[in-house]
């Protein structure tokens, strides 16, 4: 039995519930590279043109912004 027929058999054991996992998964697994790369790029150059995204501020920034502690997020996990 190859490969594919026995992905193929193995499919009618799958709950329904779980189908949707399944279908990410093989659709990941047969997608475009370079299409996926184009369009990621894509996003990330709409990301840096996009004039309302706001200035960066580091992690011990945003931190002090939400009035927490290094130490009281360490201490915390």
């Amino acid at each position: 039995m190859s490969d594919r027929e026995k992905v193929l058999s193995l499919l009618d054991s799958v709950p329904d519930y779980k189908m949707g996992y399944l279908l990410a998964y093989v659709q990941g697994l047969t997608a475009d590279e370079e299409a996926d790369d184009a369009f990621c790029r894509k996003m990330y150059e709409d990301y840096l043109n996009d004039p309302e995204r706001g200035d960066m501020v580091s992690f011990e920034e945003a931190l002090k912004e939400c009035g927490v502690s290094p130490d009281e997020l360490r201490d915390s996990l």
